[in-house]
């Protein structure tokens, strides 16, 4: 009987784990995977999301449990992203529909010290940035 409790309770422990490590902690925000990789990701999908982005956040401490952003645009068009108010370094991930098609690295404005634009090699309709 101790034996059957001490499965069940090492059981029901690593489900959780399982789970709460999938799962976002911030409410805002949804799991998106990207090569295999789950990421907490915070939706952009209109116009003033996506001129917004993830300008102004000084630290990655301010988007508590956000990996970045995902933005999903209603049209496949070449995008261009940059860094004009962007304190932290992103990889950006281009996508057409859920294939990616390209990876750019986008570095903070205090790195660069002058503003840095990277497009989308093809005609994407979403585009992911992780904070590196």
């Amino acid at each position: 009987m101790k034996k059957t409790i001490l499965l069940l309770f090492i059981f029901f422990i690593v489900i959780y784990l399982f789970v709460s490590k999938n799962n976002c902690s911030n409410n805002q925000a949804k799991i998106y995977s990207i090569n295999n990789k789950n990421y907490c990701l915070l939706t952009a999908s209109n116009q003033e999301q996506w001129k917004k982005g993830l300008m102004f956040y000084k630290d990655k401490k301010e988007l508590i449990g956000v990996d970045g952003m995902i933005f999903i645009f209603p049209n496949k068009q070449v995008q261009s992203f940059w860094n004009k108010n962007t304190y932290l370094d992103l990889n950006v991930y281009w996508l057409n529909d859920d294939k990616i098609v390209g990876k750019s690295f986008l570095p903070s404005i205090l790195k660069s010290k002058e503003t840095v634009v990277v497009k989308s090699p093809d005609k994407v309709n979403r585009v992911v940035e992780i904070i590196f």
